[in-house]
């Protein structure tokens, strides 16, 4: 057991109003669950080999569940995509994963194209450290679209360089109604949790534009309802609103960037039961990316013109919002909490955007058991000091973080009372730069 005492405050993750807010709070440990939450009881009776941690100039907050990974991008330049296809992607995918965890505070994360389930598995297992992962496998998009990496010099079977072929990766490019069915029955059987598709086309793909089209209705028709058939949940790529209607239409869950979302697909999506996934942080940060090519560089102006009106539109029409990170610049890997920040700068309250990066999240991507601090819930959680502000001010986590508990298992070393972690826990932090 552990005791984490006299917590100064506490964000339990059920909502996004002050009612989710506890002050003066011990927490329970025991097993990797919490086994109990309840005010903080200087007269406690508490054995000798019991360890207490005391948290009294400390803030504490569910692990982070990140609705929008990419573990196998670190760039979206051709010789960072070259690096991560080579031998030694694993190894830059395993610090990926390490940081994002005990940097990020990230303790779930949900992985929409890359990330194979031999990865997933590998941090099962203990081999990888990282947050547990929820996986898409693919990312599907039809020829010549936001997935198709092969360039203009293209010739027969090239691979993408994004998200290429491989041992448990089926292609991400496929085009045709019964195709695309087979494809998603193949994403399934290499283990899949859900299905990512994309229903229109990307900012950072060379070779579309975003007022073209990606998949026509009936191919995204027909992935949707493989994947209901398999007990899927569909997330989709969108940036138009020709995108985010024709995701609506043909049974997407969650709707990814939404740049152009108006109050008419607000209004499509809210009736469907539809959440977004904004990633506010990586649309604005894609203004100051350096060596992106010109036609990237006109359509990360178009986004950055009308995201955030995108933003309030779905906030205001009662759209639930899920933080997504999208961390496929370099540097990213390992701020994850910035995607709060950057929710915050959009219209956000700072608790709407924790309540979206905990308990919402964890029930929408149907990880029910972390997401809350709360008794039988896994001990996934943050500790901050509390003069960091990280609730009102995420972006301080930067320098406020101060221990990570993914199932109770402690990260960072900042408590010496606490039972040492296993050695293969205690590798330096590299941070991915």
């Amino acid at each position: 057991m552990i005791i984490l005492a006299n917590i100064a405050t506490l964000y339990d993750g059920s909502g996004s109003t002050d009612e989710a807010l506890h002050r003066s709070i011990d927490v329970l440990i025991e097993n990797g669950r919490i086994s109990s939450v309840e005010p903080h009881r200087p007269e406690r009776e508490i054995g000798e080999d019991i360890p207490v941690v005391d948290c009294s100039g400390m803030t504490a907050t569910p692990g982070l569940i990140d609705c929008h990974s990419h573990i196998t991008l670190l760039g979206v330049h051709e010789r960072d995509m070259e690096n991560m296809n080579s031998p030694e992607g694993l190894l830059i995918t395993e610090r990926i994963l390490y940081t994002t965890l005990v940097d990020g505070g990230v303790t779930t994360l949900r992985d929409v194209g890359g990330a194979t389930q031999r990865m997933k598995r590998l941090v099962e297992n203990g081999t990888i450290i990282g947050p547990r992962m929820k996986i898409a496998i693919c990312m599907l998009s039809s020829t010549g679209g936001h997935a198709d990496f092969r360039g203009p010099d293209r010739c027969h079977a090239t691979l993408s360089k994004l998200f290429p072929e491989g041992p448990g990766r089926p292609s991400s490019i496929v085009d045709g109604p019964w195709e695309c069915r087979k494809r998603v029955r193949e994403i399934a059987a290499c283990g899949a949790d859900l299905i990512k598709l994309c229903t229109s086309p990307g900012v950072g793909s060379p070779g579309d534009k975003l007022e073209h089209r990606e998949f026509t209705a009936e191919e995204i028709q027909a992935i949707c309802d493989e994947a209901r058939g398999r007990g899927l949940r569909v997330a989709a790529h969108a940036h138009s609103r020709s995108g985010i209607r024709l995701a609506v239409e043909h049974g997407v869950n969650d709707i990814q960037h939404i740049s152009f979302m108006g109050e008419r697909e607000v209004d499509m999506a809210y009736k469907a039961g539809c959440t977004v996934t904004p990633t506010s942080w990586i649309i604005a940060r894609s203004l100051h990316e350096k060596g992106l090519q010109p036609s990237v560089v006109e359509k990360v102006k178009q986004v950055n013109e009308v995201h955030a009106s995108a933003v309030a539109y779905a906030r205001s029409g009662g759209l639930k919002i899920l933080v997504g990170t999208d961390p496929v610049f370099n540097g990213m890997h390992g701020r994850n909490y910035m995607e709060l920040h950057a929710l915050i700068q959009d219209g956000l309250k700072p608790l709407e955007a924790w309540h979206g990066a905990t308990g919402l999240a964890a029930t929408e991507i149907e990880q029910d058991d972390t997401g809350r601090i709360q008794p039988g819930y896994r001990a996934d959680l943050l500790l901050c000091k509390a003069e960091s502000r990280v609730l009102d001010q995420p972006e301080n986590m930067e320098t406020g973080l101060v221990e990570v508990f993914k199932d109770g298992v402690p990260y960072r070393g900042a408590f010496s009372q606490l039972p040492a972690a296993p050695d293969w826990h205690r590798r330096a932090r590299d941070q991915v730069n």
